[in-house]
């Protein structure tokens, strides 16, 4: 991937730790974050790259619409978000502990 000088970290919102996301990690060696609907793969792959230190193979995404939620008489929407699901290189691994558990 072509690394570009200026990489935004705001637009990576979150790492996803949930069992499923663990199991992904220690088996596919696959991480999960909450991202802007905005960012394309190679943002994503680039973003991490330079971030994490860590080499990127594949990325897919999951484009999830916000919610339309009732509070009392009201109607309101949650945000609509995306989901980067990112291989790493076999040898390449994030510990999101050792890092603060944010990004």
């Amino acid at each position: 991937m072509s690394k570009s000088k200026y990489v935004n970290f705001s637009k990576l919102l979150a790492p996803l730790v949930t069992e499923k996301t663990a199991s992904q990690a220690d088996t596919l060696n696959q991480y999960s974050f909450k991202v802007k609907p905005s960012m394309t793969k190679k943002e994503i792959a680039n973003t991490v790259e330079s971030y994490f230190e860590v080499t990127v193979e594949n990325v897919s995404t999951i484009n999830y619409q916000g919610k339309i939620k009732k509070f009392g008489q009201k109607v309101g929407k949650r945000a609509a978000w995306k989901k980067a699901i990112v291989k790493l290189k076999s040898g390449d691994t994030l510990n999101f502990v050792e890092s603060g558990g944010t990004v």
